[in-house]
């Protein structure tokens, strides 16, 4: 059943997104400059907090409904959608892995109040990529950390307030010996080590950067960041960069609908060619929709087990059905948006128009990049060496 809360909540959001998303979204992309209207419409809807506990003074959102919020900003835009995406998973981590913490539980109560912005650091130089793996090493002093990290990339790293950041537990122990800590606005400088001029998702403004912070300890969470990836981290990762994805998709459809329909005006007796291949994208489109919804069920059902899930989240199976999940999300937003392309033709590769997807395009080729599908497949391909099940 629906929370009215969320159906109100997301009724706002719509007509928000329309009036003030939408209309920035072409200039964001153009000048790859940060969705500053999103983020103020984020705020002005306390959905920063969406995902934090009521007790604490957010809404309690599930998975499903941040998966709801992020395909309606997607829809509008994409960086913007993506920006909102990012910065809850990392709540969620904070959220579920928190423990006692009296200062996490604080900040969360701080971050209700005056709607903080949180990015993620989990690239590095160095790493290739893996996220399971870190050069830079906490250094604690007494009750005090310091911590220095060269990232490839931060996404809206310069517009946040906050920064979750992973990072070996100690210099001297294992790459994968990992934890994940709250850097807080005024505990780190950034120096920007590259530039942002990409293909699509311009607005997400995620170059590189040097990262130099120090903070309290109890601003690392009290679990490894191996067990806060696998149970939260990921699943939440995939299912939201989804999300976002079916809202670039699903507004591509609309706009073929709409060009299908003022060919049907022209000749009401008859139905336009491209009506055929707006069946297929449709149907496509309705697949991808059923397929994170599946998966966001599945996830829930094991989250509200006593236990949390655990052992699934932790095993080989899931692992494969979330790797399955991105893989399977980004390339039908590729399919879907270069289907629509043909069915809206000359007026969809034009910029101009109301019928164009060219951001579209290129905003969703990022999502086959974003943990890049080869490299997960390559990941899939050894795990199914090993893996007993179905």
């Amino acid at each position: 059943m629906s929370n009215p809360e969320h159906v109100a909540r997301m009724a706002r959001l719509g007509d928000l997104g329309e009036r003030v998303v939408r209309p920035a979204a072409d200039d964001v992309d153009r000048n790859a400059r940060f969705p500053a209207e999103a983020l103020a419409v984020m705020r002005r809807e306390r959905l920063l907090s969406a995902a934090i506990p009521r007790a604490l003074g957010g809404y309690g959102a599930s998975l499903r409904e941040l998966s709801e919020i992020c395909t309606s900003l997607g829809q509008h835009c994409a960086a913007s959608a993506m920006v909102m995406a990012m910065h809850q998973i990392q709540v969620a981590c904070l959220v579920r892995h928190s423990g006692d913490s009296p200062e996490l539980s604080e900040y969360l109560k701080q971050l209700c109040e005056q709607q903080f912005l949180i990015a993620s650091v989990t690239s590095e130089v160095g790493i290739g990529g893996d996220m399971r793996s870190s050069i830079a090493g906490v250094q604690s002093a007494g009750e005090q950390f310091q911590l220095n990290k060269d990232a490839s990339t931060i996404s809206y790293g310069e517009h946040a307030d906050d920064l979750l950041v992973t990072a070996r537990r100690a210099p001297d122990t294992a790459p994968n010996d990992q934890v994940l800590l709250l850097l807080r606005r005024g505990e780190y400088t950034l120096e920007r080590s590259g530039a942002w001029d990409t293909l699509g998702m311009r607005g997400t403004c995620s170059p590189g950067f040097k990262l130099s912070g120090s903070g309290a300890r109890g601003q690392i969470l009290p679990v490894s960041f191996g067990e806060i990836a696998s149970a939260t981290m990921v699943p939440f990762s995939h299912a939201l960069w989804a999300s976002v994805w079916l809202g670039i998709a699903s507004d591509a459809v609309a706009r073929a609908r709409a060009a299908v329909r003022a060919q049907a005006r022209k000749t009401p007796h008859s139905v336009p060619p491209t009506a055929l291949r707006l069946a297929e994208v449709t149907t496509e489109l309705t697949t991808m929709r059923q397929t994170l919804a599946a998966f966001i069920g599945d996830y829930e059902a094991l989250i509200a087990q006593p236990d949390g899930g655990a052992d699934v989240l932790s095993s080989i199976g899931f692992a494969l059905k979330v790797n399955q999940l991105k893989i399977a999300a980004s390339e039908a937003a590729v399919r879907i948006v270069g289907q629509v392309l043909c069915v809206c033709g000359i007026a969809g590769y034009r910029n101009d128009t109301p019928q164009s997807v060219g951001r579209h395009l290129r905003d969703a080729y990022s999502s086959i990049l974003m943990i890049g599908n080869d490299r997960i497949h390559a990941t899939n391909a050894a795990l199914l060496l090993v893996h007993k099940g179905d």
